[in-house]
């Protein structure tokens, strides 16, 4: 039976809630025919009790079973940020321990680096991806030629990309490139922003999601979050200045 059922859950939050995947990543799942409620194929819009067997792939989702943990990840270039690819590229699982259910948040295209979470946290992956909580993303950009701080302003004032306009929180310029922070993340969005002002970009490194910072982690390197670093990561404003201001200076160290 499918639609709506009283005290139901549409079985896209039930997979993200368990971990298998983010909403919109379970959703391509269900369309693709690889989820199962009750032994039938299920389709886009199903609801679904606690008792319900749903299985993907044939494997049985446990919703309470896992253990919640999540990792940063300092992408690096070359890897697709999915569970599975169709082409046999190198993803972001193939970097972290095999923990069951685990999942990137998000999306990093392949040619970009830098941090990566990945959870068994479904509840984390919806918060972090839903548009409305709108947590921050900073990146540092390499381009052809370098930007001035009068033409990245129009960045902050807010361009036409052909989806629709786009705006950065802040741009300022670097060494042979850009600082620009966003507050939604649309497919290579820092990309084309960029290259719609005339400085294509040719390397993109991501340092900062909210309060949480990449550090020093080597691409390829992963560390387990900590309470601390999960309150920082969703509670920006709440983190000590000096410890913001300290992560600062070493990430322009570093990156500047």
């Amino acid at each position: 039976m499918t639609g709506e059922r009283g005290g139901g859950e549409r079985l896209q939050k039930r997979l993200a809630r368990a971990g298998v995947a983010s909403r919109r990543a379970a959703e391509e799942l269900i369309t693709a025919g690889r989820v199962t409620v009750n032994g039938e194929v299920a389709t886009l819009g199903r609801t679904v009790l606690p008792t319900d067997e749903i299985r993907v792939d044939g494997s049985l989702v446990e919703t309470e079973a896992l253990e919640k943990v999540t990792f940063l990840l300092h992408k690096p270039a070359g890897f697709v940020t999915t569970a599975r690819d169709e082409y046999g590229r190198r993803n972001v699982l193939s970097a972290m321990p095999p923990v069951p259910g685990l999942h990137p948040v998000g999306r990093l295209d392949k040619d970009s680096e830098g941090l990566l979470l990945l959870t068994t946290d479904g509840q984390l992956t919806l918060t972090l991806t839903h548009p409305r909580y709108g947590h921050e993303k900073a990146y540092r950009a390499w381009t052809h030629g370098e930007p001035t701080e009068t033409e990245l302003r129009a960045l902050e004032d807010g361009i036409e990309l052909d989806d629709g306009p786009a705006r950065a929180l802040s741009a300022r310029p670097a060494r042979g490139g850009a600082f620009v922070t966003l507050q939604e993340g649309r497919n290579r969005q820092v990309r084309r922003m960029l290259d719609a002002l005339g400085y294509p970009v040719t390397r993109l490194l991501r340092y900062r999601v909210g309060g949480l910072w990449l550090g020093d982690l080597d691409p390829g390197e992963y560390r387990e979050l900590t309470g601390r670093d999960l309150h920082a990561l969703l509670n920006p404003a709440q983190v000590p200045r000096h410890a913001w201001e300290r992560a600062e200076r070493e990430t322009l160290g570093r990156w500047g």
